[in-house]
């Protein structure tokens, strides 16, 4: 399967979506924050990002789902900040401390050419909502120098409809966060008390784009849809709610990692409720929420962890 943004650069409308995507950081609405700070002439907003992206780090990374990961590792590209900020962030310094560099888009091209060239089956773009511009910017360069492996958006699902409509035809698997069904809940860790709706007409965009997850034959995955949802303690994530949203809304047939690896992370230890880990018994009942939404198809890798 070709990667989409191939067919989008030989018939020019790659072009077009950079012009679109730089124009927006002129008074930047990006993402729901719509900050509207001038991005091109260096302001910069929420995401404290002006007109070049950072990067923290990037390589092939093992750690992410079976279908990224195959023999030769996700490309991950971590980028630095980001729109959404939770408190208990378990990549604090980089989203709330800025730790990073600034790169042009020919050395995020070189970035992406480069791992490719390790052998990467993806290039993972970590939390890419504020750098949607950058990265497009970015991909011309990178096409002429023989990128051809499928691109991710892997995101915290706090997301702006039209800026994911730049990306049509252009990514080729999504992988948001799916993090809170409630909205008290996402304002008191996130400051986003509408992150449940955006998140999930975000999701709903996504899959009309992709679809469910293809995986080819060899394990990898070429195109689709992939949902992340972290289990929290108490349950503050909303899982049930959630499955059911995925289940009845969007496809009974979404790939989806339930996570069990919340920890304690940055200024999680300010919230009495998030100071702990979660138990085994929470992350059993997630996995049976999902189940009796009719979610099955479930990354195994989380499964496999310590609590089984």
């Amino acid at each position: 399967m070709e990667a989409a943004y191939l067919k989008a650069y030989k018939n020019g409308f790659l072009q077009e979506r950079i012009k679109k995507a730089l124009s927006i950081l002129k008074c930047c609405v990006l993402c729901p924050r719509t900050c509207k700070v001038n991005r091109l002439e260096g302001d910069r907003g929420v995401c404290r990002t002006g007109r070049y992206a950072k990067v923290s780090s990037y390589g092939p990374h093992f750690g992410e789902e079976d279908p990224l990961v195959g023999t030769g590792g996700s490309g991950t590209v971590f980028f630095t900040h980001c729109n959404l900020l939770c408190v208990f962030c378990q990549n604090y310094a980089i989203s709330h401390r800025g730790e990073g560099f600034e790169v042009a888009p020919d050395g995020l091209a070189t970035i992406m050419i480069q791992l490719q060239e390790r052998g990467a089956h993806n290039i993972n773009f970590v939390t890419p909502s504020h750098v949607v511009p950058h990265i497009l910017e970015a991909l011309p360069r990178a096409i002429e120098d023989g990128l051809n492996v499928p691109l991710v958006y892997n995101c915290g699902g706090y997301e702006s409809i039209k800026t994911l409509a730049l990306l049509d035809g252009i990514f080729d698997i999504y992988m948001p966060d799916l993090k809170f069904a409630d909205d008290t809940i996402a304002q008191r860790y996130c400051n986003a008390p509408d992150y449940p709706e955006r998140a999930k007409a975000a999701v709903k965009e996504m899959h009309r784009q992709v679809g469910d997850l293809i995986i080819n034959e060899r394990g990898i995955a070429e195109r689709g849809l992939l949902v992340r949802h972290l289990v929290m303690p108490e349950g503050k994530a909303g899982t049930y709610e959630l499955m059911g949203f995925l289940a009845g809304e969007v496809s009974k047939n979404t790939y989806v990692n339930i996570m069990n690896q919340y920890r304690p992370c940055g200024d999680a230890a300010k919230f009495r409720e998030l100071s702990r880990s979660i138990t085994s018994e929470e992350y059993h009942e997630a996995i049976q929420d999902a189940n009796a939404a009719g979610i099955t198809r479930l990354d195994q890798r989380m499964q496999r962890g310590v609590f089984l």
